[in-house]
């Protein structure tokens, strides 16, 4: 059996594991408590002036005075510790993303690459997949021939009144890069709507057919009551 530590080894041990524990509290509120000791003290006075000449006689010079002055002090410092904290955040780390995006477009090749991949994230994330309503298969670019597409609208203005009978309007893009394709006005006999999920159908097109959905969909069991 291993001896076992002496008393005050295990004492002294138990005390630097606790003191390593508390150290960075510790500096932390010192390091906050100095900041609003430097900072308050600023704004404390300036808030007793402008307080002072609507407070009665009093309460002019009352520990009340100066306490109230040192609560609002420490809130404005507060809010400035969190304000400063914002704009680090976004502000700063906007501009830095701003930078490392120009920085990535100006390199020979990597730039093809990267315009690609944002525009495909852009097409197909939250905002660009709420333009798509629904997957449908249109016969395109010649009959016989069916494409994948997304419809889009299903009352097409102008075009379709202009075409006559009811037109929805349908974008089929192309694979494996879905940001370009064609728009096209397509009878709504001529459509064929499909059960798959707008997500289903992104899969389908960006991996050339590679991701199929399964058919008919997998039908999860109930669990037995």
């Amino acid at each position: 059996m291993p001896d076992q530590p002496s008393r005050p080894a295990a004492f002294r041990r138990a005390f630097l594991s606790g003191l390593l524990l508390l150290a960075p509290l510790a500096v932390t509120v010192w390091a906050f408590l100095r900041i609003v000791d430097l900072f308050g003290g600023v704004f404390s006075p300036w808030i007793a002036a402008r307080a002072t000449p609507f407070l009665p006689a009093s309460l002019q010079n009352s520990v009340v005075l100066g306490l109230a002055s040192d609560i609002l002090g420490t809130t404005i410092v507060i809010l400035l510790i969190a304000l400063l904290g914002w704009l680090s955040r976004y502000v700063l780390g906007k501009y830095l993303l701003g930078v490392g995006d120009r920085f990535i477009r100006e390199i020979p090749g990597v730039s093809a690459v990267y315009n690609t991949v944002q525009q495909i994230v852009a097409t197909f994330g939250s905002q660009g997949r709420s333009s798509f309503s629904q997957v449908v298969l249109v016969e395109f670019p010649r009959a016989g021939v069916w494409s994948v597409g997304f419809l889009t609208n299903r009352s097409p203005g102008e075009a379709a009144a202009s075409i006559g009978g009811e037109v929805w309007a349908v974008f089929v893009p192309t694979s494996p890069n879905p940001t370009s394709g064609f728009f096209l006005l397509v009878p709504r006999q001529a459509v064929r709507e499909l059960e798959m999920s707008v997500g289903d159908g992104m899969k389908m097109v960006i991996s050339g057919g590679a991701v199929v959905p399964p058919w008919p969909p997998v039908k999860h069991a109930e669990p037995a009551r």
